[in-house]
């Protein structure tokens, strides 16, 4: 193994309080760090997101977040019901064996939530 223990995805967002009620009040996710003009969100045990401000450096889908789940309708649901911008609702892709949908955060950054096809297509439990 690399000896790789965690992994972060840093986005520039234009507005930390958006940013905040999109990654925390829609995605579920959990403030771990509060950096002041940057946030570390828990994805997983072991993967993160930041969001700092920079609303300078802001700019379209120059990358994707990608969120797994079992379960992308209900996901969606909730995506739904707090507001959030559909890009596109949830559908199967035989190309790359998933079912997923895509939304947009507050900066428009790309956010796809999805589940692979194949059940063992992760790394094995610790």
């Amino acid at each position: 193994m690399s000896g790789i223990r965690e992994f972060i995805t840093f986005l520039f967002v234009s507005d930390l309080d958006s940013s905040r009620a999109f990654y925390v009040g829609a995605l579920g996710l959990e403030l771990v760090i509060d950096q002041g003009d940057c946030h570390i969100y828990r994805v997983t045990d072991t993967a993160f997101l930041g969001v700092c401000l920079r609303p300078d450096r802001v700019h379209d889908d120059g990358m994707i977040v990608t969120i797994v789940t079992d379960d992308v309708d209900t996901f969606h649901q909730r995506m739904v019901a707090a507001g959030v911008v559909v890009e596109s609702e949830p559908e199967h892709s035989k190309r790359y064996g998933l079912h997923h949908a895509f939304y947009r955060d507050p900066d428009d950054h790309l956010v796809e939530v999805q589940r692979f096809d194949d059940p063992h297509w992760s790394a094995p439990d610790k």
